[in-house]
């Protein structure tokens, strides 16, 4: 089982990893204690590939089946321990040199240029709104929630996420508001509700776009908020709040400084822009060639560095910044407990492969999260040192605040 097995015994620092290869032959790869494995691999080809392209060959192979797993182990068993030796794995010599040439293509990678860009927003969320309503909370919420409490329900989550957002904004009536990545709406349609502001979303999603319109209008919102297919890019009016969820992970590094000259001119010098995406705490790096290939093709979530150089070049303050270290992998474990019970479903709307792919997405993504560098930042941003209150407490009063409102409101988006 050479190659593997040479890297195997180097990678399985902690916990026991259990081989049965394409021979029936059984080889064990153990560690100080820890978590208990046992894989098997029925084509001798993942002998090379799972040494020069790690996960993309393991992702692949779960995929189409000649990896499973035995003896009571699964999928989220096998990638907790890959998980929690990726350091080892990564300062393994042929992991690190194959790492180092990579890190020179990594622009092609990310390019997000118009067009391309609409192109990789459809390979992802234009798999159709009835697939997402099988593990997203009942209000299409496709970013992390913000858990105040362990037991609290996604949906309840989900809304304190438009809460805190909401908070951070600022808002005050007769505003104009632009949602970056509007998603399915939500969070434009929450404001809408809450303050008298005028909200533009914009997305790339053509399914996004159709089903975000239709709940303004259901709602009786559709004089006030608006969706459009637009690149944020193309947007030239002016705006006193900008917003961005979950979208930033789609730009691109080489994209960040169009992105944030952009938002600085949208604004004027007294506005507020809250952005909301996944980073990572580690040096800069790229995206796994499998989630770059199967699931969000030019996407990236950035180091803290590569983002703070670019806002600096473009005038920004960072009149706050906020982490969410864990409340993404109890999301993500949210979704992942949704999407199984509902996998018959999967497999009856696409097939077997796309069922194993999403499982091998999903869990993979809450194990980054959950002991991987990754995490979510809330970055807030004006021309203004003072656009912001500058004391802090303004964030906890206004979500208590909406929360009352929010009963009197009745509001039920």
């Amino acid at each position: 089982m050479f190659p593997l097995s040479h890297m195997m015994k180097a990678f399985i620092r902690k916990g026991q990893l259990t081989v049965i290869d394409a021979e029936g032959r059984t080889h064990v790869f153990s560690g100080e204690p820890g978590p208990e494995v046992t894989m098997r691999l029925t084509d001798p080809k993942l002998y090379r590939t799972l040494v020069f392209n790690s996960e993309l060959a393991a992702g692949e192979a779960y995929m189409d089946g000649t990896l499973r797993f035995e003896d009571g182990s699964s999928l989220r068993d096998f990638l907790t321990l890959f998980s929690i030796n990726r350091l080892a794995l990564g300062s393994y010599p042929i992991q690190k040199a194959l790492r180092a040439i990579k890190m020179r293509f990594r622009k092609r990678q990310q390019s997000n240029v118009k067009g391309e860009a609409q192109r990789n927003v459809a390979h992802h969320y234009d798999l159709g709104n009835d697939f997402y309503k099988l593990f997203l909370d009942e209000h299409m919420l496709y970013s992390c929630a913000y858990f105040r409490e362990p037991q609290e329900t996604l949906e309840q989550a989900q809304r304190n996420k438009l809460r805190l957002l909401a908070a951070k904004l600022c808002l005050r009536p007769g505003m104009k508001v632009l949602d970056i990545g509007c998603g399915w709406g939500d969070l434009a349609l929450y404001l809408g509700q809450l303050e008298d502001v005028e909200v533009l979303g914009v997305t790339l999603s053509k399914e996004q776009q159709a089903f975000a319109t239709q709940r303004a209008k259901d709602a009786g919102l559709d004089g006030r908020v608006r969706f459009e297919l637009r690149d944020y890019r193309d947007v030239d009016e002016t705006f006193d709040r900008i917003v961005s969820v979950g979208m930033f992970e789609h730009v691109g590094v080489h994209h960040y400084d169009e992105f944030f000259k952009k938002v600085n001119a949208l604004m004027p010098d007294d506005g507020l822009a809250v952005l909301h995406s996944i980073g990572h705490m580690s040096p800069p790096g790229m995206a796994s060639a499998w989630l770059r290939k199967y699931i969000f093709p030019g996407a990236y979530s950035p180091a803290l560095s590569e983002v703070f150089e670019v806002v600096e070049k473009n005038s920004l303050w960072v009149t706050d910044l906020e982490f969410l270290r864990i409340h993404y992998a109890t999301t993500l474990k949210h979704w992942g407990e949704r999407f199984e019970k509902n996998r018959d479903k999967v497999i009856e709307m696409y097939d077997e492969r796309f069922a194993r792919m999403w499982e091998f997405y999903l869990i993979s993504a809450e194990m980054m999260f959950r002991t991987g560098s990754q995490l979510v930042f809330h970055m807030q941003l004006s021309r203004s040192r003072d656009a912001a209150p500058i004391v802090r407490d303004y964030i906890t009063d206004r979500q208590k605040a909406y929360i009352v409102r929010e009963q009197t409101l009745n509001i039920s988006l």
